[in-house]
Order: structure tokens, then sequence, then C-alpha cells
């Protein structure tokens, strides 16, 4: 395995990262339209919170999936058609979200403005659910041949172990939102948003125990890399008693820190388990190995070099983002 190719498995790790962690909070916001806001004020003042931030947050899975489809070309084409129907139900369900803020607002009627937030509701519930039924899916043994095509059973796709997966980031990102509407709102929903989060975050304990056992026994983590894989699992664990003292203390913004980081924590696990391969075959001779899956090393050489120029940059632009709406949205009429 060359530095390259090691270079740009970690790079895609951290481009999922930063999607799940910033646009996390985002799916969480959109959840919360319908559970936590209780009238169009307090909608109109959710979205507000996401309106500058959603579609760059957004970026970032698109850009994941433009580098693993330059860097790891047989990943992506054995990953994106082996589960074709989950990816492209994601993508119904960000179109969803994207057109609801717009059309949402340009609603000529109270009905037609209520079903556009009940479609931000659903294009927020579908994303973080159905990759994360993915990405525990990949985890497992799956159907693959030799030439490296997937052909993932439905019990492959949709099992214990994936559906625990699905509703456990769709949980964190609910409590990611919660924390992040905690920190910039004002008013009745930001005690609120404490008040669910308080109770929520013990059905997160109770996940989180659900989640590492069946880790355990569905997957080989434990067997190729048990300690990084038992460290990394503590360290999931450590990340949620912080969020939850945080809640206890009322501490925003080190509530949102330990959040995201739970949520960082869970892809890093997966990228861990995985390595050295990209896909897990049932007959191990036909798992897909980084060795295999990636590009030339001169394509992996352009890609570094064009992400030394432009990462500063984009990294610049969303810093900047987030310093100029710092501020508090108040209650809206």
């Amino acid at each position: 395995m060359s530095p390259l190719q090691l270079l740009w498995f970690l790079l895609l790790a951290v481009l999922f990262i930063g999607f799940f962690v910033l646009e996390g909070f985002d799916f969480g916001v959109g959840m919360a339209t319908r559970l936590l806001a209780k009238n169009e004020g307090e909608r109109k003042q959710l979205v507000a919170t996401i309106g500058p931030h959603w579609d760059g947050n957004e970026v970032w899975l698109i850009t994941a999936g433009g580098a693993m489809f330059a860097s790891y070309p047989l990943w992506y084409a054995s990953l994106f058609s082996g589960f074709y129907i989950l990816f492209f139900l994601v993508l119904v369900g960000l179109i969803l979200r994207g057109v609801s803020f717009e059309f949402a607002a340009h609603a000529q009627s109270r009905s037609g403005r209520d079903i556009w937030r009940w479609a931000l509701f659903v294009g927020s519930v579908i994303p973080p659910f159905l990759l994360g039924m993915i990405f525990t899916a990949i985890i497992q043994p799956l159907t693959i041949d030799g030439k490296m095509d997937i052909y993932a059973s439905f019990g492959e796709q949709v099992n214990l172990l994936t559906i625990v997966g699905g509703v456990a980031v769709t949980l964190m990102c609910f409590m990611h939102g919660l924390n992040f509407i905690r920190l910039k709102t004002t008013g009745a929903l930001r005690t609120r948003a404490l008040a669910y989060n308080r109770v929520l975050i013990w059905v997160l304990y109770a996940g989180a125990v659900v989640f590492a056992i069946l880790v355990y026994l569905s997957t080989d983590f434990f067997v190729k890399r048990p300690v990084s894989s038992a460290i990394i699992v503590g360290l999931i664990v450590l990340a949620i008693v912080c969020e939850h003292i945080a809640i206890v203390k009322n501490r925003e913004g080190l509530s949102l820190i330990a959040s995201g980081s739970a949520l960082a924590l869970v892809v890093v696990l997966i990228f861990n388990g995985l390595f050295p391969r990209v896909l897990i075959a049932k007959d191990a001779a036909n798992s897909l190995l980084i060795t295999q899956a990636s590009a030339s090393n001169l394509t992996l050489t352009i890609m570094t070099g064009v992400t030394v120029v432009l990462l500063p940059i984009a990294l610049a632009y969303f810093i900047w983002a987030y310093v100029v709406f710092h501020k508090r949205v108040p209650e809206l009429s």
C-alpha cells in the first residue's frame, strides 16, 4: 500500500466525518421542526438557524462521493451499484429537504406551507437513517463475486445491525440538532431542546450498548483490530458521557462538541474496522482491498495537489460563514 493510497483512505474518512458532524445538526434541526416546534413561528426560527449553512454542509457528502469516484473508482462502482436503491432513496430525501426551504417560504396557502414543512421533516429523517443502514451494512460480510460486483440480498441490507445503525445515527443527529438549537436560539425553543435532550440521552446510552454488542457479534472488527476497535468504542461512550454532563450543566457549546465527536467517532470506528479493506465479502478472497480499489498513483498525486490548494480556501469559507452568522436567532412571529 502506497502512502497516497493510505492518505486518500484517511481523507475520505475525514470528508464523511465533516458531513455527519456539520450536516448532522442540520438534519436534527429539520426533525425538530415537527418534533420540537409547536407553531409556524418556531419553525421559521429553527429554519433560520441553518439557513446560511445547510447547503454548504451538504457539499461534504458530494465531495466525499466525488473523491471516492476519483481515488477509489472500484469501491465507488461496487458500493453505489450494490446499494443503488438505498442511495436513490437518500437522494430523494436530500431533494425533498432542499426544495422544501424555498417552496415553504413562497407557499401561498397554509396547507401548501404545511406540505413543504412536512417535506423538510421527512427529508431530514430519510438520509441519516438510510446512510446509517448503508454504513453498517458494508461492515458486515456481503455477497461479492470475483469481479467485485455486489449482490447484496435484502437480509444483507436490512437486518438487526443495519436497522439499529440507522436508528442510532438518526437519534444522534436529532440530539446534535437539539444541541445546535440550544446554542443558536432564544426563548422557549432553547429551553424545550434542553428538556428533550435530558430524556433522550438515556435512550442514546441504551442504543450505544446495543450497537456495540451487535458490532461485536456481526462484524470481525474485534477479531481483526481488537485493540483499536475497543478504544474507539470506549471513546464513543466517553463522548456520550461528556454530552450528558454538558446537558446536565447546560453547557451548550460543550454539548455540541460532544455530540459531534460521538458522530465522528462512529465513522472512525467503521473506517478503522474496514482497513485495509473497503468492502468485506463472505468469501474473504473476494473482499475489495485498498490496493485493488484505488486509482493510479498519477491520479492520486494530481488529486493531492488540487486538495492542497483548494482545501484551505474551502475551510476558510466555512469558518467565515459560521463567524458571520454566529448570533442567536430570536423568536419569530
